[in-house]
């Protein structure tokens, strides 16, 4: 019991990991069969209500934001358009704000008519691109990847970025 009561205070302690830490913490989770599945990909729809199966970009960003301590979050559903927030830095090539890490990102696909895809940015690679990470995705860009990957984006292809 003694340990147990030491473990839970070190724990209620701790301070939750930034946001750049947290997604740093998952780059190399892969799913279990390419099906959407797998622990971690449980873990994450579990926050959206999901089942293993359906697409996670949103229940990975989510999870992240909620593991950082951002509990604004919580709005966030299964959807990537959901993602985007009140709080909006760059916007069809217009920067309102300073970029951080951390800070999340949208992308528009005119064959779905919305926003279909969802992830962080992570830092400014030059004028033109920029560093990700991103929760299935794969390392040639798919929207319905088999993992958590860095990966490069353009400034000019984004939709949005938005803060929590």
């Amino acid at each position: 019991m003694l340990l147990i009561t030491a473990t839970f205070v070190s724990v209620g302690i701790a301070s939750p990991p930034t946001i750049k830490q947290s997604y740093d913490s998952q780059i190399g989770v892969r799913e279990a069969t390419g099906n959407n599945d797998g622990k971690a990909v449980k873990m994450y729809l579990a926050t959206v209500n999901l089942p293993e199966g359906y697409f996670w970009c949103a229940a990975f960003v989510k999870w992240n934001l909620l593991n950082a301590g951002i509990t604004s979050a919580k709005t966030i559903n299964g959807m990537a358009l959901s993602c985007e927030s009140k709080h909006i830095i760059y916007k069809k090539q217009k920067l309102f704000e300073p970029l951080r890490p951390g800070d999340v990102a949208t992308l528009y696909y005119a064959n779905l008519k919305r926003i279909g895809h969802t992830y962080f940015y992570d830092k400014p690679i030059n004028k033109i691109l920029y560093q990700s990470v991103e929760g299935n995705t794969s390392s040639g860009g798919s929207r319905n990847g088999d993992g958590v990957y860095r990966r490069y984006r353009s400034y000019r292809t984004t939709w949005s970025i938005t803060r929590w």
